[in-house]
């Protein structure tokens, strides 16, 4: 329990009675609904996990001694440097599921460098046995590289401490490693530090992990779950349902996901969420403080990390991202209520977002290489610089909010000369290549690779106004051409091998490998598509980030490699590319109106 007040959190509890007949009977039918999700790993996966960590806690020890010797360390010293590795995220919380990455700190003697790490370390991960991706974002906010071992995704965290080794019974607790180090390693220390926070400051962590993973599963399900396209990451719902536990310290996991939802959906933004009061301390590190710093006051759903120094976990939460997630709560709300009564299902609570079905207009952002590890750090940057563009959206007059999805999508094309692969950069997809497998190239030469990524913005335009009169402009080519210079201003950045093309589409425009299959027909109810000219099949080999299926379906063609030009779409009229008027099918539908899109040359 707290210091001196008998409870856990910054204020007592609203109810410690036990939970209800009902919600223990609620909460057994949410786990056997939880199970038929699948959302638990195997054993076999469980054990493959371990082994790959302790492959990976031997790696960062051999690539600590390497660098001691090369900075002159004596064999015995080098030997004595250490390394260790911690977990945290899904996997330390223990609600990881099938598939799921391991969030993993790299702790270093104050020898070795974040230079280090991000080259010798990197290559280390390139040699080693049944790796087959390794992607290093030195300029992220918190650098990481990303790396799949014998099939187990990790991500990969650094933090360098002012101490000469690293011993093996390191408590990363303690404040006071936290001394002369730089901002980006006390942020990566703090991943680790706030999980163990979190699961000491919950009064049933059986309960917690259990209505986390309900709450992280609906979360994926609705498309919110992505810190870096401004939505929630695992951290902030973790605390979010932290609080609830500690607002019920002896309600079951049924009803702490349906007190999280009335709680989530009432919650007073920007008042922030604390697990325990913020901690002053004698170091000179920063710690949130909206008295004291313009930018945390302006921070719109403030979730605040419970360990030393407190940083805001939501600071990325723009206005659009925000006004989704409130719907969301209040979409949950009503279904939980509903499970509550017995007039619901808990699989209600998990229907998969409607993202490419909700909108008339929607930005794609294509990012591509020839390189698949280029690729792998191009289209990283690109999508750690998607949210800047949303926010500059955001300020466009005509528009109501930019909606980002949380994932890209991936697809590999296989070019028989440069101007296809030219093409391919250029986000205009040629119907054979699209069609054309890696096995219709094998044996012949100068066949060139193109990998793309693409990730999405739902584009939700505000109603006319009642008096107006012709078409309207959407201006957005300050907002494109600003994404453009960002993205360019990457250090790392060759206008020769990484590309960027920025499209507007209708949403019948829409790749079908954005969709499950038989959903778009599904979302047509039932009016017959045919596909025009414009149209390409899906490319031979293509995976969606966040589904593991291949879908043989569409990509959809670009004509530049910008922002497509002015045009005018028709919110009323039959479309053209369909033979339908599908679009009047959709939530975001108005009335008569023409839009003119302007886009940056």
């Amino acid at each position: 329990m707290a210091s001196g007040t008998g409870y856990l959190g910054v204020t007592p509890p609203i109810s410690t009675s036990e939970s209800s007949p009902r919600e223990k009977e609620v909460t057994a039918t949410l786990m056997e609904e939880l199970r038929k999700q699948g959302i638990f790993e195997s054993e076999e996966e469980s054990k493959r996990r371990e082994i790959v960590l302790g492959r990976l806690a031997a790696l960062v020890k051999k690539f600590v001694r390497r660098v001691s010797l090369a900075r002159g360390l004596s064999e015995s010293a080098a030997n004595a440097a250490g390394g260790k590795i911690y977990t945290f995220g899904s996997y330390r919380l223990g609600v990881h599921g099938p598939g799921t990455d391991i969030d993993t700190l790299c702790v270093v003697p104050r020898h070795v460098t974040r230079e280090d790490f991000f080259t010798v370390l990197e290559e280390m991960l390139r040699e080693m046995e049944g790796v087959t991706v390794v992607s290093g974002v030195p300029e992220a906010y918190v650098p990481i590289i990303t790396t799949e071992i014998s099939g187990i995704p990790i991500d990969l965290l650094f933090a360098q401490l002012s101490l000469p080794s690293i011993p093996e019974d390191l408590d990363l607790q303690d404040d006071n490693l936290l001394k002369n180090l730089d901002d980006k390693s006390v942020r990566s220390l703090n991943g680790s530090r706030v999980i163990n926070e979190i699961l000491r400051l919950v009064p049933n962590v059986d309960v917690f992990r259990d209505a986390l993973r309900c709450i992280k599963l609906w979360a994926q399900r609705r498309a919110i779950y992505s810190n870096v396209n401004g939505f929630l990451g695992g951290v902030a719902w973790a605390m979010l349902v932290a609080r609830v536990c500690q607002l019920y310290p002896n309600a079951v996991a049924g009803a702490v996901v349906s007190r999280f939802f009335v709680i989530m959906d009432k919650w007073a933004w920007p008042q922030p969420v604390l697990l325990k009061p913020i901690e002053d301390g004698p170091l000179q590190v920063r710690v949130w403080n909206p008295k004291l710093y313009p930018q945390d006051r302006a921070h719109r759903m403030p979730i605040i990390t419970p360990a030393y120094p407190s940083m805001c976990a939501t600071h990325n939460v723009m206005e659009s991202t925000h006004q989704i997630m409130k719907e969301e709560f209040q979409r949950g709300c009503n279904i939980v209520d509903q499970v509550m009564k017995g007039e619901a299902e808990w699989s209600a609570l998990f229907v998969k977002h409607d993202f490419f079905h909700r909108y008339r207009f929607y930005l794609q952002i294509i990012a591509s290489s020839s390189n698949l590890d280029i690729q792998n750090k191009w289209s990283g940057t690109v999508e750690s610089k998607v949210r800047q563009l949303v926010m500059r959206l955001e300020f466009v007059d005509a528009l109501k909010l930019a909606h980002p999805f949380i994932k890209g999508f991936d697809a590999v094309y296989y070019c028989l000369s440069e101007e296809e692969s030219r093409a391919v950069s250029r986000g205009e997809i040629p119907d054979e290549v699209a069609k054309r497998k890696q096995e219709d190239v094998a044996g012949k030469e100068g066949v060139i690779t193109m990998h793309t990524t693409s990730y999405f913005i739902g584009l939700s335009i505000k109603p006319k106004e009642a008096n107006a009169t012709g078409p309207r402009k959407l201006d957005i080519s300050y907002p494109t051409a600003e994404f453009y210079k960002m993205v360019k201003m990457w250090d790392k950045y060759d206008e020769s091998s990484m590309h960027i093309v920025v499209r507007h589409i209708k949403h019948t425009a829409l790749p079908d490998y954005v969709f499950e299959p038989g959903e778009r027909d599904a979302a047509a109810r039932g009016k017959k598509r045919t596909r025009s000219s414009k149209d390409s099949p899906a490319p031979a080999s293509k995976r969606s980030r966040t589904e593991s299926q291949s879908r043989p379906n569409s990509v959809a063609s670009s004509s530049r490699p910008m922002v497509s030009p002015p045009q005018v779409l028709h919110a009323n009229s039959t479309d053209s590319r369909t033979g339908s008027t599908a679009l009047n099918d959709l939530p975001h539908t108005q009335a008569s109106d023409s839009l003119t899109i302007a886009a940056s040359a």
